[in-house]
């Protein structure tokens, strides 16, 4: 972690970036760089652990003593269960595009589904076009160089990461959200498929003291699809007094 000289700037915050399925730091690449100057950010390896308590561990173990976490999708959830286990070793928390909700029956079985998909032989190159869709705004899908860096992502983490992903349980976080009273950004976009704004305005009315930033014309892949907005949403959280 680096720190600032005496006389210099405040010693920046480690900023701990959880990314989705399938996702690694490629997903945060705008947020990186965009606030480099305020925050120390380290993204957590998730392609590890077959239950969210061993990948939050696995996270942990990388982590330094105490961070400012922000979660996305899946990371989300992570990061619900980082609360859970380690609340001390968090300053503050977002949420971008995730959920307190189980998986529902149908969702559980899309689920299902999908991973029976990716195990047959030669059928998982990342996110298709079918996926594609459902992740990203109708208004980007002919955006070659974000459709292009989504699928190249995908692919790199391949089918192995995603069928370990896709399995693991998502409990209920209601309970951990509205224990939770540190500064609190929530950020979806509006467009979102894959977690609905509705989600997002729930999980903001369980935790009044939060902060809702609904991104227009915006899909699933906020970081990505909204990177300037979602850097300034998080530049804003960052830098909310305690």
């Amino acid at each position: 972690m680096h720190t600032a000289a005496a006389g210099n700037a405040p010693a920046k915050i480690p900023l701990l970036l959880l990314p989705g399925l399938l996702n690694d730091a490629e997903l945060w690449r705008a947020q990186i760089a965009d606030l480099s100057d305020i925050a120390d950010c380290i993204v957590g390896d998730q392609t590890r652990g077959d239950t969210l308590e061993a990948v939050a561990l696995d996270v942990l173990a990388q982590a330094p003593p105490r961070f400012a976490l922000a979660g996305f999708s899946l990371g989300g959830l992570v990061a619900q269960q980082i609360l859970r286990v380690a609340p001390e070793r968090v300053r503050r928390l977002a949420l971008i595009g995730t959920s307190i909700h189980p998986d529902s029956p149908e969702r559980a079985a899309l689920r299902h589904a999908q991973r029976v998909s990716a195990r047959l032989p030669g059928a998982f190159h990342g996110f298709g076009d079918r996926l594609m869709r459902s992740y990203i705004d109708a208004s980007r899908l002919d955006d070659h160089d974000l459709v292009q860096r989504v699928r190249a992502m995908t692919a790199r983490l391949g089918a192995d990461v995603f069928l370990r992903q896709s399995a693991l349980e998502r409990p209920d976080g209601h309970a951990v959200l509205a224990a939770c009273h540190d500064p609190l950004l929530i950020v979806c976009g509006a467009n979102d498929r894959i977690t609905p704004l509705a989600v997002s305005e729930e999980m903001h009315a369980l935790a009044p003291h939060s902060r809702l930033v609904a991104l227009p014309g915006c899909g699933h892949l906020a970081p990505m699809e909204k990177p300037a907005e979602v850097s300034a949403a998080l530049r804003a959280w960052l830098q909310a007094p305690a």
